[in-house]
């Protein structure tokens, strides 16, 4: 990966949190539009953001069975308790890791750790490593490679 689509996927992961947080907080009657109003807000072009909408849709399409599997694994965890900022950074780690063969988990906990440093407390990064650490462990495929 060239980087330029590094830099572009970056961007895109971080679109989609700042749009999952929103959308954890107050859901949109008619996704579609709350979208385009969204990209029409950022700074380059809707198409450099092609990676995180993909994620949007992917996270939400599949959030119930991600909350379940974050439940199972937050152990000693309220789920209710657990930062929104930090439920939406894993929610998008673990998309990439259950529906993403492209893409090997250890590349999504590592943007997940960085973004926990950019956007959450000092704390998170261990919880948020830890919950998706048992993720990685459950695949039952190479971590390190792409399928």
């Amino acid at each position: 990966m060239s980087k330029a689509q590094f830099a572009q996927r970056r961007d895109g992961r971080v679109a989609a949190l700042q749009y999952l947080f929103a959308w954890s907080l107050n859901q949109p009657k008619h996704l579609p539009e709350d979208l385009t109003v969204f990209f029409a807000n950022m700074e380059l072009p809707r198409e450099h953001y092609s990676f995180g909408e993909e994620l949007i849709h992917g996270v939400i399409e599949h959030q119930a069975e991600i909350d379940a599997k974050i439940k199972e694994l937050a152990q000693n965890w309220e789920f209710d308790r657990i930062a929104k900022i930090d439920l939406a950074i894993m929610r998008i780690a673990m998309f990439e890791m259950i529906h993403r063969k492209d893409i090997p988990p250890v590349v999504s906990i590592n943007e997940a750790i960085d973004l926990s440093k950019q956007f959450s407390n000092a704390d998170a990064k261990r919880f948020i490593n830890g919950i998706l650490d048992r993720v990685k462990d459950q695949l039952g495929r190479d971590a390190r490679k792409a399928e």
